[in-house]
């Protein structure tokens, strides 16, 4: 690839210009907000130079319900000679090139699984894509070459292209993405009129289950909407899951013995799914599922007690997956999770226990995650 044109220069749209111009791509940049291609081009991620001759791929980095049409603009003038797009919806974008009369057989619909809460060209990074999955949803009409065009971004972009059918692929981000990004907004919603006392003592779980309510809510708008039906899907088997929680909590203070030890039994039941869904969860991007679990070690404030830690694990070639810490300031130790997979929990704790650390069965020591 030699050339290439961005068509929006957002986050995404701006991490792939940089990431194609380090890699001595010639890229023109593109955008009806002039403010944000600017700042791209001072950025280096490309010119806003009209390209003389038609590129060899236009990248569409507009919302999910802008592709079809700006794509049909882009043919009309000849601006490139294949394209593809960043959006996270995959079916509606290429009906929507077939309703704008695109041509079909040069565009190969893509979504790199990447990003983050800030938004804008000085959110960009150009190493944004490495290590990380990027579907892409060719249909029956897409050409060769235009497929092969869109896996040379994907390889100079640094990620591992993934081939999926698009209604799949939008299944998938509903479970994946658009609920969790829904979930979180209303679960952060709670917290817009609640008691000031009652936020300020949150813990880093409340954190964890918010963080991503901070996206830009007019672009979650246009992803929801256009991916309705599968995000509707999901919320509803959570929204059943939620009604029988909520009934057994209902029920653990209730008179009957016999439904206070169902209501016992049925969350108990919830805690253990939601800890088998989580393990399904890959901690590295572009892994496949693998099952982790959690090793607390109590860890005393000291300097050099996290190095030590690591060493003794080390001794066990088992590579710690993630790390989770906790302190509170009125206690001389620290609760360290430790993330590793399944198969090597015991072999963990055992030469933990060995060396002399103490291992924890729950409670973080502050009372809340």
């Amino acid at each position: 690839m030699r050339t290439a044109a961005v068509v929006g220069t957002g986050l995404v749209g701006t991490s792939v210009a940089l990431a194609l111009t380090l890699r001595g791509v010639t890229v023109f940049l593109d955008d009806a907000d002039t403010t944000a291609a600017r700042t791209a081009e001072a950025l280096g991620a490309g010119s806003l130079a009209v390209p003389p001759e038609p590129v060899d791929l236009a990248v569409l980095a507009v919302p999910p319900a802008h592709v079809g049409v700006v794509l049909a603009q882009c043919q009309e003038r000849n601006l490139a000679r294949c394209y593809t797009d960043v959006a996270s919806v995959k079916a509606r974008p290429y009906r929507d090139v077939l309703l704008a009369g695109g041509d079909a057989s040069r565009y190969v619909g893509g979504h790199p699984l990447a990003g983050g809460e800030r938004s804008g060209p000085l959110a960009a990074r150009a190493e944004l894509f490495e290590g990380r999955l990027w579907v892409l949803t060719p249909a029956d009409r897409a050409e060769r070459p235009a497929l092969n065009s869109v896996l040379e971004l994907v390889s100079l972009c640094g990620a591992t292209p993934v081939i999926m059918d698009a209604e799949a692929h939008d299944r998938a981000v509903a479970l994946t993405s658009h609920a969790p990004h829904l979930l979180s907004s209303l679960m952060a919603a709670r917290l817009a009129e609640a008691e000031g006392d009652h936020v300020r003592i949150s813990g880093q779980g409340l954190r964890d289950v918010t963080r991503i309510a901070a996206g830009e809510p007019a672009l979650w708008g246009e992803i929801l909407e256009a991916n309705a039906e599968a995000v509707a899907d999901v919320l509803q088997a959570c929204a059943a899951d939620l009604e029988h929680t909520i009934a057994a909590l209902r029920a653990l203070h209730g008179a009957d013995g016999a439904r206070r030890a169902r209501a016992a039994a049925d969350l108990d039941d919830a805690l253990r799914r939601g800890n088998r869904g989580a393990g399904r969860v890959p901690r590295k991007h572009g892994s496949g599922p693998v099952e982790y679990t959690v090793v607390p070690v109590a860890v005393p404030d000291q300097p050099g007690a996290l190095a030590r830690l690591f060493a003794t694990v080390s001794e066990a070639g088992v590579n710690i997956e993630d790390v989770s810490i906790e302190h509170a300031v009125d206690q001389p130790s620290g609760l360290v999770e430790l993330t590793v997979e399944r198969s090597s929990t015991e072999e963990v704790r055992r030469l933990l226990d060995a060396h002399g650390w103490t291992l924890q069965d729950r409670a973080p020591l502050t009372g809340h995650r």
